[in-house]
């Protein structure tokens, strides 16, 4: 299984980086993406703001994530590679050069000087989980330092929304929840949900750069 994930790895880089040539020759423009973000911040400019489709769980962390991974999910929203109703409305309305705005602002949003911590050791349950998932081989060191910038930093994000974000690879055929990815559609569908839960946690526990950076309206 590992040489099947290792080989999906291969081909899943080598599509990103086609996307991420793209990506880089619309260049982002932070100020630009300060006025364009009002459809943003009602969800993800909230301090422990929750959703509730398909179930409860916190949005997640976007400030101080990857430019190019705002860009690579915006853009999935709006193909309909990732089924969520607000989410496809909101991104079908953006242009190539409004995701790239928003994603330069975000990454810029919550930055704050590097801190070398102590890195926090998973059980030995969890470690096997993360290892059989081979977790770390796109998401990066402490999983904050993803291989590529289209993938997303997931140390420190919402516990129950990266549940939710996990299990959304093993649903098939619905027409509004669900994400279409082949590499992730392989690892998640690997795991039981309570198996999802437990790595969710530990990824969730690790220091992390993303923050929820509350707009003035919402202080």
């Amino acid at each position: 299984m590992n040489k099947l994930l290792t080989s999906m790895f291969a081909l899943a880089v080598a599509s990103v980086t086609a996307v991420s040539v793209h990506a880089q020759e619309i260049k982002g423009d932070a100020k630009a993406g300060e006025q364009k973000i009002a459809m943003c911040i009602g969800c993800h400019g909230i301090q422990g703001y929750q959703a509730s489709f398909p179930e409860v769980y916190r949005v997640p962390m976007i400030s101080g994530q990857n430019a190019q991974y705002i860009v690579s999910a915006l853009n999935a929203y709006k193909k309909g590679d990732r089924k969520h109703p607000t989410m496809r409305s909101v991104s079908g309305s953006l242009t190539d050069q409004d995701m790239a705005d928003l994603g330069a602002y975000y990454e810029q949003h919550a930055k704050v000087p590097p801190v070398t911590k102590t890195p926090k050791v998973p059980d030995a349950n969890v470690a096997a989980l993360l290892q059989k998932g081979t977790c770390m081989a796109c998401h990066g060191d402490n999983f904050s330092k993803p291989i590529d910038p289209s993938y997303p930093k997931i140390a420190g994000q919402h516990k129950d929304f990266l549940y939710v974000a996990l299990k959304s690879y093993k649903v098939e055929n619905k027409a509004t929840w669900g994400r279409s990815n082949g590499v992730m559609g392989g690892i998640a569908k690997q795991f039981s949900n309570a198996e999802l839960k437990a790595m969710s946690a530990y990824i969730a526990s690790l220091d992390g750069e993303m923050k929820t950076v509350p707009q003035s309206k919402f202080r």
